[in-house]
């Protein structure tokens, strides 16, 4: 399959991302992407004499899957479906909420379930939520459909104006 390119918006002839992840400039060379304090691959366009630097997987995102930067936490997110920060071909590149991705499958303690992690210690899955910048604590459970549960109960509280804090778990464990 051939590498496709797509102009990068808001720089419309001076600049494309493949979906492969790579960048090029208006003459078609190849920009080195240095990776970032964060271990992204980053690149620096310019425009109007204004210097702008971007992660590439974002790039590729607005790019092949119409990702649009919200400036804001509560929109979408690139997620790299692998968790490698070195892949950005568009085909390892999903949009998710902010709270899927953070919860999402990281190396150690997953779920595959938003909210439920394995804790070690206790060998029991830990439900948990992030509301109001804090994190609330739902319990360990011995099932992880439980602890998923838990985390479902206290989300529909959230949305419905009330805090996760006072949720009934039933079977909790801890």
């Amino acid at each position: 399959m051939k590498e496709q390119w797509k102009d990068i918006k808001g720089y419309e002839g001076l600049y494309e991302v493949s979906d492969l992840g790579r960048v090029r400039n208006a003459k078609g060379l190849i920009k080195k992407c240095p990776l970032g304090t964060k271990g992204y691959p980053m690149t620096t366009l310019s425009k109007d004499s204004k210097l702008r630097t971007f992660k590439v997987h974002v790039l590729v995102a607005m790019g092949f899957l119409g990702h649009v930067r919200t400036g804001t936490t509560a929109g979408l997110v690139v997620d790299h479906i692998d968790n490698n920060k070195l892949n950005n071909r568009a085909d390892n590149l999903q949009l998710i909420t902010n709270r899927e991705n953070a919860t999402k499958d990281k190396s150690g303690g997953s779920s595959k379930y938003v909210g439920v992690t394995w804790n070690k210690r206790s060998s029991k899955w830990k439900a948990q939520i992030r509301h109001l910048s804090k994190l609330h604590h739902l319990g360990h459970y011995t099932d992880e459909e439980e602890a998923r549960d838990a985390y479902v109960q206290a989300l529909a509280r959230i949305q419905s104006g009330l805090p996760p804090k006072s949720v009934l778990v039933k079977n909790r464990l801890s």
